[in-house]
């Protein structure tokens, strides 16, 4: 039933009927929101892992004015553009060797079902007509019906299940059961003769920010070349400096065959995916059979405005200061969260990069957790945006964050769990 106030608006990855007010904010700026009743609002985990280098950032808010008045849409099948192509030229130049074509789309999720076509149409367009997929447990690619089947099962797809495709999946490598992850994608490879293998890099995002280390990543490339199953690295999280590199495959000397990336690609300004992919893959689709042609497109690919934007973002990853501040933003979440690492409020303190995560010790600690709402809720009260999975907080900020918010961050984070245990606060307890 409609309250005669409510806004007609149904937000995200949000209970309407728990859901108190939406939080407005008016104006970005740095590492900071500004709300409409006037409060000052540390991004603490990038307005959704979308925003690199801070809010409205001067640089890429001058390109995007000066895109707007040239040139603000055009169709891309059989045109394009200079955003286009000088950001495709430089994402290429920055992206990992041996991939060599560029196919825009307009988010993660889309990023990743193109490279999933792309997989599959490459082998349907040799001969050689493969289906399976092999994925990663705890893994999250996306809402949309492919990305959601080659994600974990459980309550983000549960009612959408009689739309989802089979998938093999192999088992996260736990610390110290690393082999068994390995042994099961080389089972796979060689058992279930799939198109790909898709995973994402060094860190699950959505499915509690479990992380591996690079060698586990450098072997799953390694038995999945070796077995001639195409290697899909799902970078749209764990790329542009999340994970102290600018794309987490760095880290394992590993060339994906097909990558996705979005979210950070704009600087966080405007949505923006694309799927970069090896020549071979490309040359499958090319052909003078126009039934070979690679048919995915949507209204907006590669809008002129959100490509100056790539542009303008991509021109700051060139500058020796940008990628020294990663470093500096990763030394001082490491001292942010060393105090936590002998909590014994907290469980299994963790960082990669820029990215830190704990979970905090209570007897129920799933996604839908009654602690995770309420955490959310605290931090509200905090002017602080973190939005936890369920018992598992996160920081993951704008790199031009400061020392003096991070420690306000973990005040903060140190303070919920007072509350929690206590029962101080009446919005946590």
């Amino acid at each position: 039933m409609m309250h005669e106030k409510q806004s007609r608006i149904w937000h995200p990855f949000t209970q309407h009927a728990l859901q108190g007010a939406m939080t407005k904010v008016v104006r970005g700026e740095g590492a900071y929101l500004y709300t409409a009743d006037d409060r000052r609002i540390i991004d603490a985990i990038a307005s959704w892992w979308v925003v690199t280098h801070g809010h409205c950032h001067p640089h890429i808010v001058s390109a995007i004015q000066k895109q707007a008045e040239q040139l603000n849409q055009i169709i891309f099948a059989g045109h394009t553009h200079e955003p286009a192509e000088e950001s495709a030229a430089l994402l290429l130049k920055l992206a990992p060797r041996g991939l060599d074509y560029v196919f825009f789309s307009d988010s993660g999720s889309t990023s990743v079902e193109v490279a999933l076509k792309m997989a599959l149409g490459y082998w349907h367009n040799i001969g050689e007509p493969r289906s399976r997929i092999v994925v990663m447990q705890h893994s999250y690619h996306g809402d949309t019906v492919g990305t959601m089947s080659v994600g974990a099962r459980g309550v983000f797809n549960a009612a959408y299940e009689p739309l989802l495709f089979d998938v093999t999946s192999v088992p996260f490598p736990e610390r110290g059961r690393e082999q068994a992850t390995l042994d099961a994608l080389e089972a796979a490879c060689r058992n279930d003769n799939p198109a790909a293998f898709i995973v994402e890099p060094l860190i699950l995002g959505a499915g509690g920010m479990l992380m591996y280390p690079a060698w586990v990543l450098r072997e799953m490339k390694r038995i999945c070349e070796a077995s001639n199953v195409l290697f899909i690295a799902d970078e749209v999280m764990t790329g542009w400096g999340r994970t102290g590199t600018l794309f987490a495959s760095e880290q394992a000397d590993v060339s994906p065959d097909i990558a996705c990336y979005s979210k950070g690609l704009t600087g966080g300004s405007l949505p923006l995916a694309v799927t970069l992919c090896r020549a071979d893959i490309f040359d499958a689709h090319y052909s003078k059979d126009r039934a070979r042609t690679f048919f995915h497109s949507s209204s907006y690919t590669a809008n002129p405005i959100a490509c100056a934007a790539a542009k303008a973002n991509l021109d700051l990853w060139q500058e020796p200061e940008v990628r020294k501040r990663i470093a500096s933003v990763a030394a001082m979440q490491e001292e942010g969260i060393e105090s936590f690492r002998a909590d014994a409020r907290f469980n299994n303190v963790r960082r990669v990069g820029t990215i830190t995560a704990l979970d905090l010790a209570v007897p129920d600690g799933g996604y839908l957790a009654d602690i995770g709402p309420k955490l959310q809720a605290f931090f509200r009260d905090r002017n602080l945006l973190l939005r936890p999975l369920g018992n598992t907080i996160y920081v993951m900020p704008p790199y031009c964050v400061t020392a003096a918010d991070l420690n306000e961050i973990y005040v903060g984070i140190s303070d919920a769990a007072d509350a929690l245990v206590s029962g101080k606060s009446a919005g946590i307890s």
